[in-house]
C-alpha cells in the first residue's frame, strides 16, 4: 500500500519559491528531490499577478514570502491547490481566511531559525554601537578614520514579543550583561522567571527607560505600526535604538524618519523592508542612523537546512496524511 501511493505522488506538482532554500546546499534538497514530485523553482517572492498566471498548475507549494491573495488562493483551490508550506515562520504574505475558505492547508516552521535570527539581532547591535558598518565602508576606500563607539554591556532592552526569536534573544543579550525587560500579550511568566527576565505589562511601560528595542511580534491588524510617533512622543523615548528583524510595517516608518531627525532615536537596524527586494531609491537607505541587512536573519546554513527539512516535512505530510494523489 505505501509503495502504491507513493508512485502516485510522484505525479505531484509542486512549486518552490524560497531562495533561501533553493541557493543553500543541505539536507533539504536531499529530501525534497527523494520525494519524487515533479518540481518546478521560480525565485520568490511572487507577485499576485504572478502567481495568479501559474497557480493552477500546482498540488503544493513551498513559498517564501510571496502573496497568497484570496484571488490566488481560489484559483489555485478550483484546481489542483492542497497546501501551502511556508519556509519560515511568518503567515502575513497569505490569506488565511481565504485558505481555510477554499479548504487549503497552510503550514509553516516555528521553533527552527530563532537561534540565527537572535545572533543576528546581536551582530547588528554590536555592528551599530561599534560603527562596524561604518568603519567598514571606510577602510574599504582606504581611509584610516577611526570613530569612536559604544559598550552595550549594561544597557537596557526591552523584547517586544517572546515566541521563540524573543525568548532566544533575551537569554543571549542577558547572557552577555545587558538588562533585559520583556512585553508580550500572551507572556510566558515561568520562562521569564527562570531566566530572571522584568517583565512589563504594556509596551508603554516596556519602552520607559531603554537603550535598545528588539522587536519579535508576528504582524497582523493589532500589531501594525505598534511602534509609531504617538507612542514614541508618550513615552518621551531618548536616543533608542529599534533593532527589526520581524516584519517592516511593524515600524512607522514616520516615526523613524523624525525620530532620527530630533534625536530620540540613535539608530534603526532592520533585516526586513516593506517591499523586497527593496526598493534602490527607497528613503530610509540614506538616512544617517539606519542599518539595512537584506533579510539574512535566518540565512544560515544550519538554518536554512532545519526549515527546509520542516517544510518539505510539512507538505510531505499532509499530503501522506489525507492520501492526496
Amino acid at each position: 500500500m505505501t509503495w502504491n501511493l507513493n508512485l502516485n505522488f510522484r505525479k505531484m506538482k509542486i512549486l518552490l519559491t524560497s531562495t533561501s532554500f533553493d541557493d543553500t546546499p543541505g539536507k533539504h534538497h536531499e529530501l525534497l528531490n527523494s520525494q519524487g514530485f515533479k518540481l518546478d523553482k521560480k525565485r520568490g517572492p511572487l507577485k499576485e499577478n504572478e502567481l495568479l498566471k501559474i497557480i493552477d498548475q500546482y498540488d503544493g507549494i513551498i513559498c517564501s514570502d510571496d502573496e497568497y491573495t484570496e484571488n490566488v488562493i481560489k484559483k489555485g483551490a478550483t484546481n489542483n491547490l492542497k497546501v501551502i508550506s511556508k519556509y519560515g515562520v511568518g503567515l502575513d504574505s497569505i490569506d488565511l481566511k481565504a485558505a481555510e475558505k477554499y479548504g487549503v492547508k497552510v503550514t509553516n516552521c516555528p521553533g527552527v531559525n530563532q537561534v540565527s535570527v537572535a545572533e543576528h539581532v546581536l551582530a547588528l547591535m554590536l555592528s551599530f554601537y561599534r560603527n562596524v558598518h561604518l568603519e567598514y565602508n571606510i577602510t574599504k576606500v582606504g581611509k584610516w578614520e577611526r570613530l569612536v563607539g559604544h559598550e552595550i554591556r549594561g544597557k537596557q532592552i526591552g523584547v517586544l514579543g517572546m515566541g521563540s526569536v524573543g525568548k532566544e534573544t533575551a537569554k543571549i543579550t542577558k547572557a552577555i550583561g545587558l538588562k533585559v525587560k520583556a512585553y508580550d500579550k500572551y507572556m510566558d511568566y515561568e520562562f521569564a522567571q527562570q531566566n530572571n527576565i522584568e517583565t512589563v505589562d504594556s509596551v508603554e511601560n516596556l519602552l520607559k527607560g531603554l537603550d535598545i528595542i528588539s522587536i519579535h511580534l508576528p504582524l497582523n491588524e493589532e500589531t501594525k505600526n505598534i511602534i509609531n510617533q504617538d507612542l514614541l512622543n508618550e513615552v518621551g523615548v531618548n536616543k533608542l535604538l529599534i533593532i527589526n528583524t520581524a516584519r517592516a510595517d511593524l515600524v512607522e516608518y514616520e516615526a523613524i524618519e523624525k525620530g532620527l531627525e530630533n534625536g530620540t532615536l540613535m539608530g534603526y537596524c532592520t533585516d526586513v523592508m516593506d517591499k523586497e527586494p527593496m526598493n534602490p531609491n527607497h528613503p530610509l537607505k540614506d538616512l544617517d542612523g539606519v542599518l539595512i541587512t537584506p533579510h539574512i536573519g535566518s540565512r544560515t546554513y544550519q538554518a536554512v537546512e532545519r526549515q527546509g527539512i520542516a517544510a518539505v516535512n510539512n507538505l510531505n505530510n499532509y499530503l501522506n496524511e489525507n492520501h492526496i494523489s
